[in-house]
């Protein structure tokens, strides 16, 4: 079964990089949005054949939620720093219980 709920989050991802290169000409958050949504989706399509295999996107995850959570500290911006790092920390939350969780 495809992981729906991975592969959100990694289009909501790329297209924040999009959305920040349009907006505010930021070539970085091109860069780095499309990076991390291809690694998060590379991730949800491993989780999508075996659903204990979260190591990909649970990484990219924590590494996101820590990144846009600094920045939403420094900026107290919720948008778009707050609201990547609110949804990345329920990622890390999803799949940490998925990778806890003996079946």
């Amino acid at each position: 079964m495809a992981d729906i709920v991975g592969f959100s989050y990694a289009v909501v991802v790329a297209v924040g990089g999009v959305v920040g290169y349009v907006k505010a000409g930021s070539a970085m958050s091109l860069a780095m949005g499309l990076l991390f949504g291809g690694v998060a989706g590379y991730g949800a399509s491993l989780t999508s054949q075996d659903p204990r295999n979260v190591n990909v996107i649970l990484g990219s995850s924590a590494v996101l939620a820590g990144v846009m959570g600094m920045r939403f500290v420094k900026s107290g911006k919720f948008m778009p720093a707050g609201l990547v790092a609110t949804l990345s920390i329920l990622m890390v939350l999803r799949y940490g219980y998925r990778l806890t969780y003996k079946n």
